[in-house]
């Protein structure tokens, strides 16, 4: 069992900032590791992609360095990709000859020299110059740069997804909010974090189960019961009970399903309104998150684990197998055998099991079921649980390092400046149906998704609230809607995209675009490697900018009285790949894509 998750609300501003303006993409740098190597070598030459082009640099320096006698084992597995500050000095930078020409005992200029020499004889590059003491600027060639809207649109709902995680078998563990009242906003923010991970991973290549761990063993489940008998009696809330509006109505339905609820010894009504009170509350959380577009592959019962000897058995293995002690009437896990800062009580002295107890069956009965990686999203209060899990997993025998845990911090509400801190149905704690209520799911989920997980957020009601472009979920799927309405407009008219002149895309916005969608695969990837998606997010934020811009620019459609030309099919095409990407970004991110605002 874990303790209740009722102290993660709201504090400290750190996302919505009410200056919100959308960045550009100005020197954002990739990395591409062998996997985008294998991946990316595989497309047609004429594609050139930002892995692509890292691929095409490694593969350059190679042959550049065996050329002069260099050891080109030096070289980095993975090969710096970047975007300039300044576009006047190209599409693209790498930084690679300054990072190996001293260990390759070159003039990190001179190598610079031979490769920007060996990259400009590829067709895909219009220009490739040394600059300063060995960085190498790069122009690509527009039909390669072109040829991303070709692989987009042909990639459709599949672009953007990569098998970093192909044959992995990932449990994602999310919410898991105790059973004794709504979800609130800490269980929100991972509902709609956790969500959007799951989503990050299966784009990734993973099988992903979510799981939510249904704590119905110990004694929050005791004083939630005896606070539902209390409020049927019409009695005060005992005093380590809950209270709230939900108890009453709870309570109220206990009763209605069952007249004799009431009849009995002490112990018979309580496990009466234990029965059905949880049940019910269950049953409410279910359809909560149902409603919020969150639903779970497993719901996995705490009391399963006890009531099947599961528990014993993992307990009985780590004494046979000397991980576990008595002293002080206790038994201990030896814990600190596997980086705990100190030695865990497993069994009470009162003969009770802690807490960790059903952590150590759980974890190793997620193993059992062939998962290869478990990863657990908890609260802001569940910092101790990071080494006891991977103790409890190494001492029975399996992988510490597939077991992870993402804390998540706390997060305010704030309507004019102030925080918002009392439910009219909890009474206590703001839950996830105020937030929606207040705000929207679309709103309520972005607004939780578009931040790191370890950083407190507040969400001003006040922001989110408005349709305009301070608002960044509006902002984006504004973004997606005006691009829905050029498709209608175009096909009124009678432009085609299809067969379209894709080296015609030379304007300045046009390459913008081109090369931020391009990026869309790496960003992908890199979310899931380091179980961030936020990043896919801010990403969005990033390309709808980048959009508004280039149609701010950008004639896409002939005007009135205008003939069509090549151009506008051209530009057409890019536009239906830019609405492709945020339409996939907003997916994964799971909010709506609206074809119309």
């Amino acid at each position: 069992m874990r303790p209740p998750h009722d102290q993660q609300l709201f504090r400290n501003i750190s996302v919505v900032e009410k200056c919100y303006q959308p960045f550009a993409l100005q020197r954002r740098t990739f990395c591409y590791s062998p996997f985008h190597t294998r991946l990316f070598s595989e497309l047609e030459s004429c594609d050139m992609t930002p892995a692509d082009l890292a691929t095409l640099i490694k593969e350059s320096a190679i042959k550049v360095m065996d050329d002069h006698d260099l050891d080109s084992s030096v070289l980095p597995e993975t090969v710096t990709v970047e975007r300039p500050r300044n576009p006047e000095h190209g599409d693209y930078a790498t930084n690679v000859a300054l990072q190996v020409a001293k260990k390759a005992g070159a003039n990190p200029r001179e190598l610079g020299g031979w490769l920007a020499e060996a990259l400009a004889d590829n067709d895909a590059i219009a220009e490739a110059a040394v600059a300063g003491p060995g960085f190498i600027n790069i122009r690509l060639a527009a039909d390669a740069q072109g040829e991303i809207v070709g692989q987009i649109l042909r990639a459709g709902k599949e672009y953007g997804s990569n098998d970093s995680f192909a044959g992995k078998k990932v449990n994602l563990e999310f919410v898991s909010a105790n059973p004794t009242g709504p979800i609130h906003l800490g269980g929100t923010r991972w509902a709609a974090v956790g969500d959007s991970l799951g989503r990050v991973l299966e784009a990734s290549g993973a099988e992903v189960t979510r799981e939510y761990y249904f704590n119905d063993h110990g004694g929050q489940i005791d004083r939630f019961s005896r606070s539902l008998v209390a409020a049927a009696k019409g009695e005060p809330t005992p005093e380590d009970g809950y209270g709230g509006a939900y108890i009453q109505d709870i309570a109220q339905a206990v009763v209605e399903k069952n007249s004799s609820a009431l009849e009995g010894s002490d112990e018979e009504v309580q496990e009466a309104f234990r029965a059905d009170g949880v049940e019910m509350m269950f049953a409410q959380i279910k359809q909560s998150l149902h409603e919020f577009g969150v639903d779970f592959d497993v719901y996995f019962h705490e009391n399963s684990l006890f009531d099947s000897g599961a528990v014993d058995a993992a307990l009985e293995k780590l004494k046979a197998e000397g991980h576990m002690y008595e002293a002080e009437n206790a038994w201990w896990l030896k814990s600190t055998d596997y980086g705990d800062s100190k030695d865990r009580v497993v069994v009470k002295s009162d003969g009770n099991a802690a807490y960790i107890a059903g952590d150590i069956a759980y974890v190793a009965d997620k193993f059992d079921r062939g998962h290869d990686l478990n990863i657990y999203m908890l609260g802001a209060d569940h910092h101790g649980y990071v080494p006891r899990l991977k103790a409890a997993a190494a001492a029975l025998g399996y992988d510490a390092d597939a077991v992870e845990v993402l804390i998540g911090q706390l997060v305010n509400l704030m309507r004019d400046g102030k925080p918002v801190r009392m439910s009219k149905r909890a009474g206590t704690v703001i839950t996830m149906e105020d937030l929606v209520a207040a705000i929207g799911v679309d709103a309520s989920r972005y607004s939780l998704v578009r931040s790191s997980v370890d950083q407190t957020i507040d969400i001003d009601l006040g922001l989110w609230e408005t349709q305009s472009s301070d608002n960044p979920v509006y902002y984006v799927q504004y973004g997606h809607a005006r691009l829905c309405s050029i498709g209608r407009k175009a096909a009124e008219l009678g432009v085609d995209a299809e067969g379209a002149d894709l080296s015609l895309l030379t304007h300045e916005r046009e390459g913008d675009l081109i090369r931020t969608l391009g990026e869309f695969p790496a960003v992908v990837e890199e979310a899931a490697q380091l179980r961030e998606p936020h990043r896919i997010a801010r990403y969005a934020e990033d390309l709808a900018a980048v959009f508004h811009r280039f149609y701010d620019s950008c004639q896409v459609l002939p005007k009135a009285g205008e003939e069509k030309a090549p151009i506008h099919g051209a530009r057409l095409a890019l536009a239906q790949a830019a609405r492709v990407v945020l339409a996939n970004a907003l997916t994964m991110v799971g909010v709506s894509t609206p074809e119309k605002m």
